[in-house]
């Protein structure tokens, strides 16, 4: 279908692209971009006119942290609900790390992810295959027939590697084809606790998860990129020390980038109150000074991307004492908003925004990226567009949101702050996936 936006506010941060422009989308794809007093393509007629005055129009977003719950906990989340989510929230292309039921340790299991996927017609889902078969850290999977079968990249999501052998031959085979491994950085011996060690645990009684856990873990990855001159991506980053680290390796020259969520971005382990589980999330809500941190490392780049972290988790697992409840939160409608809400607070234009959200996870995610056009508005590129007031604030009511998971720290009746920007379509192909 031939689309048309009009009279909306261009704005491309992989090409600093910045005008008051029409947008024309023709098979999926951007056929022009019409300034003031220029002519439309010869021939074109438009289908579909979408009147954009007074809003932002944006490359799609790109969210490289989404659990979509299926297969295997359905009861948490589907592929029909959480799609819906994600372009409701602007997001056209997510990654979905392997800890499903099963495992994402098969080029079957991987396939047919995709292809329910891509039967939805919503957002693009990119899969991150299993390092190590079923998530065990004994014996790695065969990432070359995995690739093939769509993945990535190669994760542990949230269970670490004990075996430090075993990482280091992960990312020797990874190394030699070019692959990219994802890593949350977290001990396995320290990480077990439920909130950030410090004065806030220790006043609430609930067991703690030091920083030494992330630091420890850090120690040991870039150890190994020296020997072994694999790419690493840092999932979800959570303290000033990580960040130090981080920001160490990159001077140095490693093959390293690094995200951090929403949850850190925002909060602290303030936030959990009096032991509210929605704030009960991985990684542990650390300390404000942990969370400022984060904030300026995301602003210079020594953070690459935000993410969303997207979690659903169901009403059973989250209405249980804290420590008892399953950590998770919803993210994937407030991503958008929260990258604006953070560049307005840190004083950083609304370009820095949106380009952690597209650019710079497009870049991540390599030639996957580069054929489709993805995170980019320029002709020829793939017409995953978003449509969104800046001028607008809504308040997050979890019963309205389109997720399946209802739990989200940023609820209004927690936060007591209603949000910036507020998205009114989003296109995946061309094709209209959502209207406000």
């Amino acid at each position: 279908m031939n689309t048309l936006i009009q009279n909306g506010r261009v704005m491309d941060p992989a090409s600093g692209l910045d005008v008051q422009a029409d947008v024309a989308m023709v098979d999926g794809r951007i056929a022009a971009i019409v300034k003031a007093g220029e002519k439309l393509p010869a021939g074109f007629v438009a289908e579909q006119v979408f009147d954009a005055k007074d809003c932002i129009v944006a490359p799609g977003l790109i969210d490289l942290q989404v659990r979509l719950r299926e297969p295997g906990h359905e009861h948490e989340g589907m592929l029909a609900s959480e799609l819906k989510a994600a372009v409701a929230g602007g997001v056209t292309s997510l990654v979905c790390p392997p800890d499903t039921d099963p495992v994402l340790d098969e080029p079957g299991l991987v396939e047919m992810l995709k292809f329910r996927a891509q039967k939805m017609q919503r957002s693009r889902v990119y899969v991150l295959g299993a390092l190590t078969r079923d998530l065990k850290g004994e014996v790695l999977t065969e990432m070359a027939e995995l690739t093939q079968a769509g993945c990535v990249g190669f994760s542990q999501a949230e269970v670490p590697i004990e075996n430090t052998q075993v990482l280091q031959r992960a990312l020797q085979y990874a190394a030699t084809f070019g692959y990219t491994v994802w890593l949350r950085p977290q001990d396995m011996h320290l990480g077990k606790g439920v909130a950030a060690s410090g004065a806030l645990a220790t006043r609430l009684g609930l067991s703690g998860v030091s920083v030494a856990a992330e630091t420890i873990a850090l120690h040991t990855i870039f150890a190994l990129m020296r020997t072994t001159r694999a790419r690493v991506h840092l999932c979800r980053i959570s303290s000033a020390e990580g960040v130090a680290l981080v920001r160490a390796a990159k001077q140095e020259g490693l093959a390293v980038t690094a995200d951090v969520s929403i949850n850190s971005l925002h909060l602290s382990d303030h936030d959990i109150g009096y032991f509210d589980s929605r704030a009960r999330v991985t990684p542990v809500l650390r300390q404000q000074k942990d969370r400022d941190a984060l904030r300026t490392a995301l602003a210079d780049g020594t953070l690459d991307v935000l993410v969303s972290d997207h979690t659903p988790v169901d009403l059973d697992a989250k209405t249980l004492p804290f420590a008892e409840a399953e950590p998770g939160a919803t993210g994937l409608e407030l991503l958008l908003s929260l990258s604006i809400k953070w560049a307005q607070e840190c004083n950083l234009p609304l370009m820095r925004a949106l380009e952690v959200v597209t650019a710079q996870p497009a870049k991540l995610l390599g030639q996957v990226a580069v054929k489709s056009g993805l995170g980019h508005l320029q002709v020829g590129a793939c017409a995953d567009v978003v449509v969104f007031d800046p001028q607008a604030h809504w308040q997050v009511v979890p019963e309205k949101l389109h997720s399946q998971g209802k739990h989200t720290p940023f609820a209004f009746d927690m936060s007591g702050a209603a949000l910036p920007a507020q998205v009114k379509a989003t296109w995946v192909g061309g094709r209209l996936t959502y209207q406000a």
